[in-house]
């Protein structure tokens, strides 16, 4: 179980949608669900989830596929890990903690299951936020020399069965660390406490077959279930925050591209790299709780 603490918060699991899901929830009033993105766990909100907590009831889960939630194995067409299956994963999550609507943010995966749920429920999500993303499709559409150095995973990940795995488990706390490094201000940007929880959890051969699935997903099944929803807007209110020193600022019109899939957009980008809860917790914790109020 994760070593990782969040102080006044409780530890669950919650069965839905045929995995078991593990979470952290604390705090009171409106409810909020927190995703994380890759390589991490719920782990990467916990200087951001005390803050929100002091008004909003936080639910942080792992995704499936990470940290302690359940890890399925993937199948031919990826579905196990469509973003469709992991936004039902949390929607049952958070009905069954009592939330029939709810607010949600997610940065980079925790973001693309994020954008799927407010798309396939459009009753539940009262409002989302996405940290330092662009949409999947915009990304594979739009694909260049740098985007493809910056975000060399991407292509790496989607490979076949099991070459990345292999390569990954060869070494996966370097692998870890790459990532961590690569687009961010340094591993000195994360608490100690929580690159150990990374670790821990990164280094578990289904978490490395899961994640790759993931972005197995992402290039297959993904894209087909947005070319179903072209056209089709999000109308909840979106805020979109990202790293003025991150890839996606120098690659993209960061608002500009989401104001193409939604009605009322607001955002800007803050001063760090892609890891906005570590790298600046304060002013991602400011700029979500007043989104949310």
């Amino acid at each position: 179980m994760s070593a990782m603490p969040f102080e006044g918060f409780e530890t669950e699991q919650v069965g839905a949608n045929g995995v078991s899901i593990d979470l952290v929830r604390g705090g009171g009033g409106p409810p909020l669900l927190l995703l994380h993105g890759y390589p991490q766990t719920r782990a990467m909100w916990h200087r951001v989830a005390s803050v929100l907590a002091e008004r909003f009831t936080v639910v942080c889960p792992d995704l499936r596929g990470y940290g302690d939630s359940s890890k399925p194995p993937g199948g031919a067409d990826h579905a196990a890990y469509s973003k469709r299956t992991m936004a039902e994963d949390q929607v049952e999550v958070m009905r069954a903690l009592g939330h029939e609507r709810f607010a949600v943010a997610g940065h980079d995966r925790g973001g693309r299951v994020g954008y799927r749920m407010a798309r396939d429920h459009p009753g539940r999500v009262t409002r989302l936020a996405v940290l330092d993303i662009v949409p999947t499709d915009t990304v594979y559409a739009s694909t260049s020399r740098e985007l493809a150095t910056a975000y060399f995973h991407w292509f790496f990940l989607i490979q076949p069965f099991d070459l990345p795995e292999r390569l990954i488990r060869s070494d996966p706390i370097a692998y870890l660390h790459t990532m961590l490094e690569g687009k961010s201000s340094g591993l000195g940007a994360f608490e100690l406490e929580a690159l150990r929880e990374y670790e821990r959890c990164f280094s578990d051969p289904a978490a490395i077959h899961a994640s790759c699935e993931d972005y197995r997903a992402a290039a297959s099944i993904d894209l087909a279930h947005d070319e179903e929803d072209r056209g089709r807007r999000l109308s909840c209110p979106l805020l979109v925050l990202w790293g003025s020193r991150a890839p996606m600022h120098r690659l993209y019109d960061v608002l500009d591209t989401w104001r193409e899939r939604a009605d009322d957009v607001q955002g800007h980008a803050l001063d760090c790299g892609h890891y906005l809860a570590e790298e600046l917790p304060d002013e991602t914790a400011a700029a979500l709780a007043r989104f949310f109020a």
